[in-house]
């Protein structure tokens, strides 16, 4: 009995035991082999400084945005200085401190009644855009504060930034003047900025600092009177030099204001305004926010070759709209290599440790990229063989950015509309134009996924697909959006503004404003937003991406085959009308739209579904 019941237990132990093995081993086999990829991989060689800051990104958000210069524009130019504004600041008290604003500068500064009146109207409509203002100059004001102390320029011109650009160097005004300085593209040449296809250094923070010093210190010398030198910077030399004929040899700013061009005699005064708001802006209750980076938390490497900044994010693990701002000279996001001549790439210190401690590794991913580099989509379009007529290639869009066409000789928003995919309407709002007529040599703001100046430097994201039919991507945005009737919502975070949000849900500002009843921009932390409307909106969201990717093969395909001897569908687009729609089908007229689908009025509305040859 005793041996029994050993033999039982020992066989208990020697199953338990196979038992075990057998779950150690089925555990090995289903263990899935993670491949990584040949970025992941160099990236897991690299020597970190996990000690360096990394660069807040919200605060970068708040450097590119340029709600604050649309703004502070508008206002400099529509001001009135004879409109009385209704605003807290006794006059006796505002004169004694213009006076001792006076004692320590070199300016003219005086008190009069417009001065006044604009210095109310900014505290009355513009104290949050000085506060955001004030932290931006943390950054910019070391920098023009050297630029100018080596050319003897009274270093209050520093506030003649925040006029010009909002301290954004991104900032290109109607008439295409670019830069935290606003330079035109001549006057940019004149003072040796290097302007070509790849670099623009009116976006330069040093460089054009010094060439706006450098004009400062040569206008003075013509006109012995900073307030006249602010004058001509302005409205040119010549201006000012009329004005004083015309006053009768009059040398004096305030002398002389009536004769200058009316933007120039609110440009001064909107000026010294600036200069007094940040001086006393503590007695009006106005607080900076904190930059959380100085310039001189930043540092610059020479660059040996050429690379894109995406490139440059994806190895150092970082926002690519840090490096745009850093960097804002490079107008395609690609650092170029010239032979004999330097260029060089800002990053904050703890990324240029990395750089540094890791460029070899970085050179040789670059060099395998451009080995590898995918075809740009448009040329893999026309060489790729066709598919049958109900399938559609699609194509995961690259990073959105804003970019900017200047008008060329011939251009109309039509032709440009074409050339970038986007639509007229489209055109009109991101650049606040009420007709259809478009000034030569205009910078237009575009908002579009595919430029054909960059095509050769961004990668794709993905390979072109072919497996799903145009039908089907519609039918499973109308399922999702059937799980989606209520309007998307957002909670305001610390550091939020309506243009980040605006950003980061793809909407704009005017949008925003629109669908929350807001009157102005400011929002308080933790106030609830609608960011989307409810499933109609969506409905069209889904629909314009899945026919977005048919139209661009359809562009290619009509070239070989007339459209009516294809029977297809279309399905409207924000923007459309049946004139537009026809215009994609050679040989189809309005007409012919109205007759396959009954169309009465000529009424269409996005996400509708036109037959097209019935």
């Amino acid at each position: 009995m005793i041996v029994k019941k050993i033999s039982i237990v020992v066989t208990a132990f020697f199953s338990m035991s196979m038992f075990a093995q057998d779950v150690a081993k089925t555990e090995v086999e289903i263990k899935p082999v993670v491949k990584i990829s040949y970025l992941d991989s160099v990236k897991n060689t690299f020597k970190r400084d996990e000690m360096a800051t990394r660069v807040d990104s919200l605060w970068m958000n708040e450097l590119v945005s340029l709600d604050i210069y649309d703004d502070l524009t508008k206002d400099i130019q529509t001001i009135n200085t004879d409109v009385t504004v209704d605003e807290e600041l006794p006059t006796e008290l505002l004169k004694q401190r213009l006076q001792a604003m006076n004692e320590k500068s070199p300016f003219d500064i005086e008190y009069n009644q417009g001065l006044e009146n604009i210095i109310k109207s900014f505290l009355k409509n513009r104290k949050k855009s000085f506060s955001r203002l004030m932290a931006l100059s943390e950054y910019y004001f070391p920098i023009f504060e050297d630029a100018f102390a080596r050319q003897n320029v009274p270093l209050e011109i520093k506030y003649l930034a925040v006029v010009e650009s909002a301290l954004n160097p991104k900032a290109v005004s109607k008439m295409g003047a670019t830069g935290l300085w606003q330079f035109m593209y001549g006057t940019g040449k004149q003072y040796a900025l290097k302007i070509d296809s790849y670099v623009d250094e009116r976006s330069d923070p040093l460089k054009a600092t010094a060439a706006a010093s450098e004009y400062m210190s040569k206008m003075f010398n013509i006109f012995g009177d900073w307030e006249l030198v602010l004058a001509s910077y302005n409205s040119g030399p010549g201006n000012v030099t009329k004005a004083i004929r015309r006053s009768g040899g009059k040398t004096k700013y305030w002398d002389i204001r009536n004769h200058l061009p009316k933007e120039t005699q609110g440009y001064v005064p909107a000026f010294l305004a600036t200069m007094y708001l940040f001086e006393y802006h503590k007695e009006h209750g106005i607080n900076p926010q904190r930059a959380v980076v100085k310039n001189f938390e930043t540092d610059t490497v020479q660059i040996k070759n050429q690379m894109s900044f995406k490139q440059i994010a994806d190895l150092l693990d970082m926002p690519q709209s840090q490096i745009q701002l850093l960097n804002p000279s490079y107008k395609l996001n690609v650092v170029p290599f010239y032979q004999n001549e330097a260029h060089y790439l800002r990053l904050p210190k703890d990324k240029i440790a990395t750089f540094v401690s890791n460029e070899d590794k970085i050179y040789d991913y670059v060099a395998y990229q451009s080995q590898n580099k995918t075809m740009p989509a448009q040329l893999a379009l026309k060489v790729t063989p066709k598919a049958k007529a109900k399938q559609d290639k699609i194509i995961e869009p690259t990073d959105t950015d804003v970019k900017w066409y200047k008008v060329q000789k011939g251009d109309n928003l039509g032709t440009i509309a074409a050339k970038y995919n986007v639509t007229v309407p489209e055109l009109k709002k991101w650049n606040n134009l009420k007709s259809n007529a478009v000034a030569l040599g205009r910078n237009l703001k575009l908002k579009t996924d595919y430029d054909p100046v960059t095509k050769s430097f961004k990668e794709l994201k993905s390979t072109i697909a072919v497996e799903k039919k145009s039908e089907e991507a519609i039918a499973s945005a109308d399922d999702k959006d059937k799980n989606n009737t209520h309007p998307q919502e957002y909670v305001v975070a610390a550091g939020d503004n309506l243009g980040s949000i605006a950003k980061k849900f793809g909407t704009t500002i005017a949008e925003l404003k629109e669908l929350n009843s807001l009157t102005s921009n400011n929002i308080g932390l933790g106030k609830t937003l609608v960011v989307a409307k409810a499933a109609p909106e969506i409905i069209e969201e889904n629909v314009t991406t899945a026919i977005a990717s048919n139209s661009s093969i359809d562009s290619f395909r009509k070239k070989a085959t007339s459209t009516k001897n294809l029977g297809e569908d279309y399905y409207v687009k924000k923007g459309d009308s049946l004139y537009s729609i026809s215009k994609k089908y050679p040989g189809v007229t309005i007409s012919d739209i109205k007759k396959w689908n009954n169309i009465k009025d000529g009424d269409i509305k996005p996400g509708m579904k036109l037959k097209i040859n019935g």
